[in-house]
């Protein structure tokens, strides 16, 4: 792939430059403020370089899901306000992605300044799975720019026309962020070096079971914890009470674990509450002794010694997804014990995006301790797995 170092050779001076972000960030709903600028902050040193080589920058996302309509609760207007500040410049905003509004803001940027463009999912053609309809609304987006960049990981396995069609009609770059995280997961991919240990949490087992069918051949331990432990649990013929249960998977993860012997490790005991509620009455039990009546929304200290025994042991450490209800004081021990315990492994550790990078900035951990926090939790397991993702299909092109 070209990346932006190479574009920036060229030179890029007074060019309108188009940008793909990623500035998906969730919103208080009550105030409509951004609760975790995380994925602006990623896309800052793209945006910056090329504000500081005299680009006219164009920057396009989405947010949400509207139904490709405009809906004033996933407007990006609040993003363009931190983006400027972030910048420490005004970035103008489009109260459209590619209308009236859209053509006058580009047209009146000056060298070196940023504008925003409206929700992207305003618009039916970005993700329409008819080519003509999702090729006409990149004919119309992809005339807002001389040059296109893609910076937007999180978005790079959906075949949307601000992903896999854009580039196709404009020269194409891969940004900086993009880059590293191909560089990154590719050496997951590749041969990392070992003990190799994965964690996975998260709610299903039916969102993780391709991933898990990718890596299970070649990790040396899979810790799983999260909702989806309680499957597994099941699997072995545990009582998991009223805890989240796909019951449909039960028989695959008790084939999984068959075919790896050992090689998984689950909760040995858990944290057992009456109810989905901060305030909820809890105590921890075993992971073969959760009561009938009471559901489990974390694992236990005892899992938690011994995962972060597992891994004190690795060389490299991929993780994605917490290990329990986080976003509640109780039910946060797990996912902090966890993620604190591979901070002090001396090894590579990716994070794999999506609620785990979510995690580590609401508990409050230093993000330099992990050696690469990724924007992409879909994206990054889409490689993982092996899937070709439509977006770096299209910058490879």
């Amino acid at each position: 792939m070209r990346n932006l170092d190479d574009l920036l050779a060229e030179g890029v001076s007074g060019r309108r430059v188009l940008v793909r972000a990623d500035l998906n960030v969730p919103l208080d709903k009550q105030t409509g403020e951004i609760t975790d600028d995380g994925r602006i902050r990623a896309v800052l040193p793209t945006l910056s370089a090329l504000v500081q080589a005299g680009a006219k920058v164009v920057v396009c996302s989405h947010l949400g899901r509207p139904k490709g309509a405009p809906d004033p609760q996933f407007s990006l207007r609040p993003v363009a306000g931190r983006l400027g500040e972030l910048l420490g410049a005004p970035v103008h905003f489009a109260e459209d992605t590619v209308g009236d509004s859209a053509r006058s803001t580009v047209a009146e940027l000056a060298d070196g300044q940023v504008a925003l463009l409206e929700n992207l999912r305003f618009n039916k053609g970005e993700t329409s799975k008819d080519d003509a309809e999702r090729g006409a609304f990149a004919d119309q987006l992809a005339a807002l720019g001389d040059v296109y960049v893609d910076d937007a990981f999180g978005a790079v396995h959906r075949k949307h026309a601000s992903v896999h069609d854009v580039p196709a009609r404009l020269p194409h770059v891969a940004g900086r962020l993009v880059l590293r995280e191909v560089e990154v997961l590719s050496r997951l991919t590749g041969d990392p070096e070992r003990p190799y240990v994965v964690v996975l949490g998260g709610s299903k087992v039916s969102d993780k079971l391709a991933v898990i069918e990718a890596l299970l051949p070649t990790v040396d331990r899979l810790l799983i914890g999260g909702g989806m432990c309680f499957t597994f649990l099941k699997a072995q013929g545990h009582e998991v009470g009223t805890s989240l249960l796909e019951a449909e998977m039960v028989d695959t993860c008790r084939n999984l674990m068959e075919r790896a012997p050992g090689k998984i490790m689950l909760p040995v005991d858990v944290v057992a509450a009456d109810a989905f509620a901060p305030d909820a009455a809890h105590d921890t039990v075993p992971a073969d002794g959760i009561p009938s009546h009471r559901l489990g929304l974390d694992i236990g200290p005892e899992t938690v010694a011994g995962f972060a025994a597992a891994l004190s042991q690795a060389k490299t450490i991929f993780w994605n997804g917490p290990m329990g209800v986080f976003e509640m004081a109780a039910f946060a021990n797990g996912t902090r014990g966890v993620a604190e315990a591979i901070t002090k492994a001396d090894a590579f550790s990716v994070v794999g995006g999506g609620d785990s990078a979510a995690a580590v900035r609401a508990l409050g951990l230093d993000e330099s301790s992990f050696g690469h926090i990724s924007t992409g939790g879909g994206a990054s397991l889409e490689y993982l797995e092996g899937k070709t993702l439509p977006g770096i299909a299209a910058l490879e092109n």
